[in-house]
């Protein structure tokens, strides 16, 4: 029986070497082919990096490549995320779109992502308020910081489900609130005080319909008191009318003058 010759390790170490140098260039080569236009495209730990900083662009590039893993979109003057933004992009792990002209966001903007995703940064944009849907399940660490939000109920619900980025976490602050007291504050620290934006909301709800019932009811009462007075009005001249009728006493006496003179 013949015996296996026992293996170089120096041979094998090469070996293994060569294979890795040679695949790394393969995944280069075609990360070069796949680059999109305007794109400078790169390779970190044979992850892809695209890198679109500062190219005043004004949308979400359409022709992402399908494997990119870092999307590098700061600054620039996109000004909103639209639905399905990065649907296809199902391996992308950190998206940095801080520093753009972003007002709105739309509820399905990083559907497809959001199991992947770890790192979001919507930072020093012109967001003020986000749809709930917009961060369903999102996992990622996520900055907020710099924007000018609007601190009522549906913002609160909106952080409560987020995991928030620590490090600049007391950067989110209230641009206006539903109370003028709290623009200003940072965000986390007001609601850690206890302040709860729902209450505030379901108050001015209730003043609102208040306002509303008494608006009516005060409509109502106006109604009666003109309808009543109307038909005051109407009867008065009634009765001045069959006054001013001659009576059947006078009638008669006039009937009978007129049979003694004929």
């Amino acid at each position: 029986m013949g015996h296996d010759r026992p293996r170089n390790p120096l041979l094998s170490a090469v070996s293994a070497l060569l294979w890795a140098l040679h695949f790394g260039i393969l995944f280069r080569s075609a990360l070069v082919t796949a680059c999109p236009k305007s794109c400078h495209c790169m390779e970190k730990n044979s992850l892809a990096v695209l890198q679109y900083m500062s190219r005043n662009l004004e949308n979400i590039p359409a022709d992402l490549t399908r494997d990119t893993v870092v999307l590098l979109l700061a600054s620039n003057r996109i000004t909103k995320i639209p639905k399905q933004a990065f649907k296809d992009l199902n391996r992308l792990q950190e998206l940095d779109l801080s520093n753009n002209a972003i007002e709105t966001v739309d509820a399905r903007a990083f559907q497809g992502v959001s199991d992947v995703l770890r790192v979001l940064d919507l930072s020093n944009n012109r967001i003020s308020s986000v749809p709930k849907e917009a961060f369903a399940k999102l996992q990622a660490k996520i900055s907020l910081s710099n924007n000018p939000w609007h601190c009522e109920c549906s913002l609160q619900e909106v952080l409560r489900e987020l995991r928030l980025d620590p490090e600049t976490v007391n950067e989110v602050s209230c641009h206006t609130a539903v109370e003028e007291e709290y623009a200003g504050k940072p965000i986390i620290q007001v609601l850690d005080s206890g302040i709860n934006f729902c209450n505030f909301h379901h108050k001015t709800t209730d003043v609102a319909m208040f306002v509303t019932v008494f608006g009516w009811f005060t409509m109502v009462i106006a109604y009666v008191i003109y309808y009543v007075r109307q038909n005051q009005e109407d009867a008065r001249r009634h009765m001045e009318y069959l006054k001013s009728l001659p009576s059947s006493s006078q009638i008669s006496k006039d009937f009978d003058t007129i049979s003694t003179i004929l």
